[in-house]
């Protein structure tokens, strides 16, 4: 294999498939990235073996071939590398090292054979359909913060997507919970979307999707089967393995009864949570809400630093509550409520709250309450 490519374009590629590879592995070759050069394109690909994302950019193809290298050495040595440059491949032999030139740089780099590479994204898609990125960005980005890491629970950790209706309109819906808090945030459904099957999109898959929906006008190409997604994202493809499992019924955690109205400044309310907490640590995280017709008080005692107070102006239409959460948690939310304000629906200080945007019923956000 021989080529030269322009370093920008390398570069960007390299940012974008190499973050995939695990910094450990026992599997060599899942060190590197996959380099396949023919006709005038090059195309690198990276896997852990739950994920696989390639990419392919341009470049001057002398002799075509395939080839390995680290993905973490290679992008640091193209990183360092000046703006403007050209860089160039050169594999002699099959399974021998590779030269990388650069101007009056010179690095020679081990490969792995390509043949060594592993290939998990094999198998028939049956549903096919596309969303703008700005609506894959919205579903990801106001539920990511929600998802689990938990072991046990495995089938908590990820994304729940599904088509449903709302109001007679169809719409595509994710969730995420960790068993202390909900997000559940909607769009439009694109059309496509009638056969899908329920599926659990894994963390990191999520979080790596999320990097890579720069464009907000562009068009995202998802195909699912049972097992797996793959998304196409301009030049980038990005195939991931579903969580095997059930996710749980959400819908019977949502509370029906909520019928007492906070509305408040979403900033105003996110500072307030955010200055009263500092004292807080990670054996005190409970902040004390006491709900009045007019305002909000705010108490935390912190057994290593002592208590904070403080009370903000809002509308609340029912008998004072004295009800506990975790601030960091009130924090996420606000974080990914667009809105000026926030309702926020109670019923008692034992349940659950809603959190929604006021003027925006797309997100709904729950969250359990702390004992005071």
């Amino acid at each position: 294999m021989k080529i030269t490519v322009e370093r920008a374009l390398f570069l960007k590629a390299l940012m974008h498939v190499h973050r995939v590879v695990e910094r450990r592995n026992t599997i060599p070759v899942l060190s590197n990235v996959l380099l396949e050069a023919d006709g005038a394109t090059l195309r690198m690909c990276a896997t852990d073996l739950d994920i696989k994302m390639s990419e392919t950019i341009a470049c001057d193809v002398a002799q075509p071939g395939a080839t390995t290298l680290p993905a973490h050495t290679l992008h640091e040595i193209v990183r360092k590398l000046p703006d403007g440059a050209l860089v160039s491949l050169d594999a002699t032999s099959k399974d021998g090292p590779l030269t990388l030139k650069s101007g009056r740089s010179r690095f020679t780099l081990q490969c792995l054979p390509a043949a060594d590479f592993p290939d998990i994204a094999a198998g028939d898609m049956p549903t096919r359909f596309s969303m703008p990125a700005s609506h894959l960005k919205t579903l990801i980005e106001k539920t990511q913060f929600a998802m689990a890491s938990d072991e046990t629970r495995y089938y908590l950790n990820g994304i729940f997507l599904h088509p449903t209706e709302d109001d007679g309109q169809s719409v595509l819906r994710a969730v995420a919970t960790d068993g202390h808090r909900l997000a559940r945030v909607q769009v439009p459904g694109p059309a496509g979307i009638a056969g899908m099957s329920p599926s659990i999109f894994p963390r990191k898959a999520a979080i790596e999707t999320l990097k890579l929906l720069e464009d907000d006008n562009a068009e995202v190409q998802i195909e699912l089967s049972s097992a797996k997604i793959r998304l196409t994202i301009g030049p980038v493809i990005l195939t991931s393995k579903l969580i095997d499992g059930t996710f749980p019924d959400y819908a019977r955690v949502i509370p029906r009864d909520n019928h007492k109205r906070l509305i408040v400044s979403r900033d105003e309310f996110r500072r307030t949570v955010d200055r009263v907490s500092t004292i807080s640590t990670e054996r005190g995280r409970a902040l004390a809400l006491y709900l009045s017709t007019d305002h909000i008080a705010f108490s935390v005692t912190s057994p290593d630093h002592g208590t904070a107070k403080e009370q903000l102006d809002a509308e609340y239409d029912a008998e004072p509550l004295d009800v506990g959460f975790n601030a960091r948690y009130l924090i996420d939310i606000a974080d990914n409520i667009d809105g000026d304000d926030l309702l926020i629906l109670f019923n008692d200080a034992g349940s659950p709250a809603i959190i929604q945007d006021r003027a925006n019923t797309f997100a709904l956000y729950i969250l359990m309450p702390l004992r005071l």
